[in-house]
């Protein structure tokens, strides 16, 4: 959170799930100069269901309830769907993340480098269906698409 609030020059609105940690690393990186709210899931075994079928699934999320932490959030900003969005692409693109694959990283170091890669490729590369562009073109970071060749000289600046 340190290294978030580090990189921020604006109040922002930050939304997070129900784990409870959040709360002091929220307070400790941002002292207050945010706007934070939770989206607290609730869950429950399905109606009717037969237990023993469940056994190795998770629960139903029955719920949410979303709990204005600190500031005064706007409700319709309270929402984990993107960081969800963003984390499912990264798992589904970067094949490490599953364990029981010959992809899997033995070294912290490799680990991070792809993580690395997979995120400049993904916003300065890859142009999004839904947006026709890259993100960070979207965002105004780049008017143009970064190469692959541009992406590899990156490596060699360290």
């Amino acid at each position: 959170m340190n290294d978030v609030a580090a990189r921020l020059k604006n109040r922002v609105q930050i939304t997070t799930d129900g784990y409870k940690p959040y709360l002091d690393a929220i307070e400790d990186a941002f002292s207050g100069q945010v706007v934070f709210s939770q989206l607290v899931k609730m869950y429950g075994a399905p109606i009717g269901g037969n237990a023993t079928e469940r056994k190795y699934s998770p629960q139903e999320c029955t719920g949410a309830k979303k709990v204005k932490q600190l500031g005064n959030p706007d409700k319709k900003h309270i929402s984990t769907s993107n960081v969800e969005r963003q984390n499912l692409t990264m798992i589904t693109h970067m094949r490490r993340f599953t364990r029981l694959t010959n992809a899997f990283s033995k070294k912290i170091e490799n680990h991070c480098y792809a993580i690395a890669l997979h995120f400049v490729y993904y916003n300065f590369a890859k142009i999004h269906q839904t947006i026709i562009v890259t993100p960070a073109m979207e965002a105004g970071i780049t008017k143009d698409i970064m190469s692959i060749e541009e992406i590899v000289r990156l490596t060699d600046k360290k």
